[in-house]
């Protein structure tokens, strides 16, 4: 019985750590999300990169009346932020759900504007030091 209780407490210890590891995680995407858009509201292309991993692109699939997919590589979303082009408004964010999947993850954010609303499925990746990078935005327009 001894030896039961032993396994049974070290068992709980782990789960108890990997909790809250997990909960850091969480905490850690929740920022750069929330930073990511607090410098697209701002139409801070420079800030907004430090967010985005190297490969990050944009999926849209019939936005803004279009027909089919299009893909937009950072260099060209960052373009567009200054040039202007995508104007930066004050938004209300909700991130509704994170998965984390190992060294990835994905969110389902709200990114409610006085202009749009948008509902963005994001995908993130960790480097080898353990920091979330954006790599993906699939985004709906509402």
């Amino acid at each position: 019985m001894k030896k039961f209780n032993l396994i049974a407490l070290i068992c709980l210890m782990f789960a108890g750590i990997a909790s809250k590891a997990q909960t850091m995680e969480l905490k850690n995407i929740e920022k750069i999300i929330t930073e990511f858009s607090k410098a697209g509201d701002e139409n801070n292309a420079e800030k907004l990169a430090t967010y985005l991993d190297d490969n990050y692109r944009i999926v849209m699939n019939r936005l803004f009346g279009s027909t089919g997919v299009i893909v937009m590589q950072k260099a060209a979303y960052l373009e567009k932020i200054k040039s202007k082009e995508y104007v930066g408004d004050n938004r209300v964010l909700t991130i509704e759900n994170i998965v984390i999947n190992g060294p990835t993850a994905n969110a389902k954010v709200i990114f409610k504007g006085s202009k749009m609303t948008f509902i963005s499925l994001i995908e993130l990746i960790q480097d080898t030091d353990g920091n979330w990078k954006l790599i993906s935005d699939t985004p709906i327009v509402k």
